[in-house]
């Protein structure tokens, strides 16, 4: 009986552990630094220094609906009214949308990067996948209203978590004129599931309804809250859903998922010999003339 009791007690306490590891790397990913992910972006030759530090840009900060600073740069073209926001991905910072900027910037947008909360020079102690950062980027957008109309035009690009949050966006902002969602994932459940057999071997259940617990109660945040797929049917803004075919960290399937639960206006691109945030580096003429084609569909190329 004693032997069976001490037994249980240790499962318990494994089970707890990882639970609590698993709820630490969700609420507190390894984020990187703007001066890395610089390095990096140029080292992979995703950003020209010389073109980069030729542009003409604005240090930008506002405050978080929820007080803590959000930090950006901003990029103005003369005589603008239509502005890209661009989203970059987990544990990087702003400097992982450069790349996207040119794609826009030739087709007359303003460019706004920015750094999500928790991560680069922004504020914010946690990291909540979409639920607390969809109100940091509806503030981005509000901002940018008051700078230039309520007749200007908005659309927000984002890779990864980006794409995700920008997703969860759309069902609080109905002035956004379109959305290009790139490799997002469907639910941080189902996303946090897969990561979990994949890299530690270990079964969903019964650590995700445990480590899902633990985020509610320090964040105020549970797994099933977070997910795109349950909502993205009521989105009414056009929606252009990318993915790398060949992405390992988070399946297309999950982006193919949220296509054909769209309504109304949406295009998908499964680009090849990607994977992870690779669509458009591995595939730019191709994903350049998508592009172009989705703002001509929507009216604005």
């Amino acid at each position: 009986m004693y032997t069976f009791l001490i037994v249980f007690l240790v499962i318990l306490v494994i089970i707890l552990g990882i639970s609590i590891y698993l709820s630490n790397l969700v609420i507190y990913p390894k984020t990187l630094t703007h001066e890395k992910t610089y390095q990096k972006e140029l080292e992979a030759g995703r950003i020209n220094k010389k073109v980069f530090e030729e542009l003409y840009k604005e240090e930008v900060s506002i405050k978080s609906p929820f007080g803590y600073d959000l930090y950006g740069l901003y990029f103005p073209l003369e005589n603008a009214k239509k502005t890209m926001i661009l989203c970059h991905g987990i544990t990087y910072t702003l400097y992982g949308s450069v790349k996207y900027m040119e794609l826009y910037q030739k087709r007359g947008f303003n460019i706004l990067l920015y750094d999500h909360r928790n991560h680069g020079k922004s504020g914010g102690h946690n990291t909540t996948y979409g639920f607390y950062e969809k109100y940091d980027l509806k503030a981005w957008s509000d901002w940018l209203f008051e700078k230039y109309g309520n007749d200007s035009v908005i659309g927000i690009h984002g890779e990864s978590m980006g794409a995700a949050i920008l997703l969860q966006n759309a069902l609080i902002d109905s002035r956004i004129a379109f959305y290009v969602a790139d490799c997002p994932y469907s639910s941080l459940s189902d996303i946090v599931g897969y990561r979990l057999k994949v890299e530690y071997h270990l079964p969903a259940f019964p650590f995700l309804i445990i480590a899902s617990l633990l985020n509610e109660i320090r964040t105020g945040v549970a797994f099933h809250q977070v997910s795109p797929i349950n909502d993205v049917d009521k989105i009414k803004a056009p929606v252009f859903f990318i993915h790398g075919k060949e992405d390992k960290y988070i399946p297309s399937s999950m982006t193919k998922a949220m296509y054909n639960a769209k309504k109304g206006a949406k295009e998908l691109y499964l680009a090849p010999n990607a994977g992870h945030v690779g669509a458009y580096w591995n595939n730019q003429e191709e994903y350049d003339r998508l592009i172009s084609e989705f703002l001509k569909a929507v009216h604005l190329n």
